[in-house]
């Protein structure tokens, strides 16, 4: 009788091992579930920092090197700088127009084009001299040939855009030719010139 009885609590025990070997994969599954789940985690938690990386990394490449301190400093003198050479513009464009004499008063496109003649050597002296002194390239003639392009670039925008005013919409008045001139066109151009200044004409070795 103890024999039987021993035989058959061994095929018991049989079905107990076999739970638990069947439990193993479900234990597995679970494992592996969480591991997956914990790897989509870390993933979405790292696209924020890789994109923040990015932008650093871009923000470096536009600044130049440069301290944001330092860069908006820069963007200061550029903006004395081109104040001056906005009362050049504007005082002569108008005095031509419409000073003693009238001496251009029918001729507004080429009294623009002298006005801003004149104020761009205003501009190249202060950028090369004190606004992007510290960039400025060791080939003066080059730099000038980029800086004369630049503000042809940029004298355009505001002719184009006295243009259309005073001949396309027949706003023919003074105050239509300055806001035309040296309101529409003068913010479009600045942002031009300064863009250019600073990535394309004065790109020399910093100097400190």
């Amino acid at each position: 009788m103890t024999t039987s009885r021993t035989q058959e609590a061994a095929p018991r025990g049989i079905p107990g091992d076999g739970a638990g070997t069947a439990g193993a994969p479900v234990a597995g599954g679970a494992a592996g579930a969480a591991a997956a789940t914990a790897a989509t985690a870390s993933t979405v938690v790292d696209v924020p920092g890789a994109a923040s990386t990015r932008l650093g990394r871009t923000a470096q490449r536009l600044l130049r090197g440069q301290s944001v301190l330092a860069w908006l400093l820069e963007l200061v003198k550029f903006c004395a700088v081109g104040g001056t050479a906005f009362v050049v513009d504007v005082g002569l464009f108008n005095l031509l127009r419409f000073g003693p004499g009238e001496l251009l008063g029918d001729k507004p496109l080429t009294a623009k084009v002298i006005s801003v003649a004149v104020s761009v050597v205003v501009a190249w002296l202060g950028n090369r001299h004190w606004t992007f002194a510290g960039t400025r390239r060791s080939s003066a003639r080059r730099e000038l040939l980029m800086f004369v392009l630049v503000n042809l670039g940029g004298m355009a925008i505001a002719v184009s855009c006295l243009a259309v005013s005073h001949y396309v919409l027949g706003l023919t008045s003074p105050v239509a030719d300055n806001i035309a001139a040296n309101g529409v066109g003068l913010v479009l151009g600045t942002a031009f010139r300064y863009l250019c200044y600073r990535y394309l004409v004065f790109t020399g070795p910093a100097r400190h």
